[in-house]
């Protein structure tokens, strides 16, 4: 009897124990990988960091890509037309082909001009607005950043987009 009450008494610490661990810790963690940006995507051929384009209405816009396992299977996938829908009026997403590799880091935040994948979906998504609210879980693995012309996508409804590499010079 004895045993389990210790065994129980251990089991009840334990939990108490990590917690307490992982805040002294996660600070400095989240600060050192807050210093340094993702890497981007470089082109084997050019050793460039790969670039994706986003036809949508008229208008162009071009993203940076971060180097992930998540990014590499995505862009794999491309060229692609899709219907991005709007959601929140903060992104427009779209149902990928296929669900792409989870590789990448996740997290429940995002800045206006991520271009993001939503596993559960499988969706690519593209944020034009901050509304403040976080990515309910399992959150979203950021690919890349958009690098101007965001504004393309605050357009009310859904809109169709055809989403490719961008070829080097």
């Amino acid at each position: 009897m004895r045993q389990k009450q210790k065994a129980s008494t251990m089991k009840g610490l334990l939990l108490p124990a990590l917690v307490l661990g992982w805040s002294c810790i996660a600070p400095t963690l989240s600060s050192e990988a807050a210093s340094e940006p993702p890497a981007a995507v470089a082109d084997a051929s050019t050793g460039n960091a790969m670039k994706i384009k986003v036809r949508i209405a008229g208008n162009e816009i071009t993203a940076t890509l971060i180097d992930s396992e998540t990014t590499r299977d995505f862009v794999s996938l491309l060229p692609l037309t899709l219907t991005l829908n709007d959601l929140f009026g903060r992104e427009k997403f779209g149902h990928l082909p296929r669900a792409i590799s989870e590789g990448g880091k996740r997290t429940r935040t995002y800045e206006v001009g991520d271009v993001i994948y939503w596993s559960p979906g499988p969706d690519v998504a593209m944020f034009y607005r901050q509304d403040g609210q976080s990515i309910p879980p399992p959150g979203i693995i950021v690919m890349g950043k958009i690098d101007s012309g965001v504004e393309a996508l605050n357009v009310p409804g859904s809109v169709k987009v055809t989403i490719e590499r961008v070829k080097n010079q």
